[in-house]
């Protein structure tokens, strides 16, 4: 199983993207392709599930790294998520992939209801797990630019205690890469607490099969906040994981992978062949 990594540019040379790519060549035809968006946490939240993903299905598993996470550069112009999921929409044009699955974690999942709620001929299908972007009374996202990494991880892990890591261990290098990693999530977290108060109405006119999927542990936004995110989308199917945190993928791999597998291909226009 092969994995590469690219880096693709659009707008007219204006913003290139890195893109992880697990399965085959960037502009191969085999496997059902995926765009995985990662979190707040950075591109090595997602990694391990792409390979296994593309390892364990015909899939072939797109990965971009956020611009400014992963040591990589940022556009003074590119500031919020919904720029952000336009220019993911031009990157799907960009390698000329069609009926895409789009599977977003955390603030890869507001990117991917944005992306839901612009349209696209080239998705056939969005699954956001424990995502922010939306506003919902009583129900506020965490404040986790203050905490600690042990703090974070409390809030983050059904149990904390399997992802443990000591924070004095990491190089000049890892802490200069998640520096850039927490200033570029403070700038496209905006000035609403992880959330774009339009998009709930904007979701509204959304017409992509939809699932939530929601570790019921999280406590960085918790399972009624998840819920609050299916009812706002119409059709939108909502499942509740258990014994997971705000990291599934992380967390559960084995549980999620056939839920966004399963949900992908019954609405795949073209059936992947192994």
């Amino acid at each position: 199983m092969i994995s590469t990594t690219h880096t693709v540019t659009l707008d007219e040379g204006d913003l290139d993207v890195t893109v992880d790519l697990h399965g085959v060549d960037l502009h191969g035809e085999k496997g059902h392709p995926f765009l995985l968006l990662h979190g707040g946490g950075g591109p090595q939240t997602v990694a391990p599930f792409a390979h296994l993903l593309a390892e364990q299905r015909p899939a072939r598993v797109f990965a971009p790294v956020h611009p400014g996470f992963g040591g990589t550069a940022r556009p003074d112009w590119l500031t919020d998520v919904t720029t952000l999921a336009q220019a993911y929409i031009r990157l799907l044009e960009v390698l000329g992939l069609e009926d895409v699955a789009v599977v977003g974690n955390s603030i890869g999942g507001w990117i991917t209801a944005e992306i839901a709620a612009l349209g696209s001929h080239r998705i056939t299908s969005v699954t956001l797990i424990n995502a922010v972007g939306i506003d919902v009374p009583g129900h506020p996202v965490a404040d986790t630019f203050p905490l600690t990494p042990v703090e974070l991880s409390r809030l983050s892990f059904h149990d904390p205690s399997k992802f443990r890591f000591d924070p004095s261990s990491l190089s000049d290098e890892q802490r200069a890469v998640m520096a850039g990693n927490r200033t570029a999530l403070q700038i496209y977290a905006g000035p609403d607490n992880m959330a774009d108060p339009t998009l709930r109405e904007r979701l509204a006119k959304a017409t992509v099969p939809s699932l939530v999927a929601w570790g019921e542990s999280d406590r960085v936004v918790d399972a009624d906040y998840g819920r609050a995110y299916a009812a706002a989308i119409p059709g939108a199917r909502f499942e509740l994981l258990p014994s997971t945190g705000h990291m599934p993928q992380v967390e559960t791999p084995g549980h999620l992978l056939p839920l966004i597998w399963d949900f992908a291909d019954a609405h795949a226009t073209n059936r992947p062949t192994g």
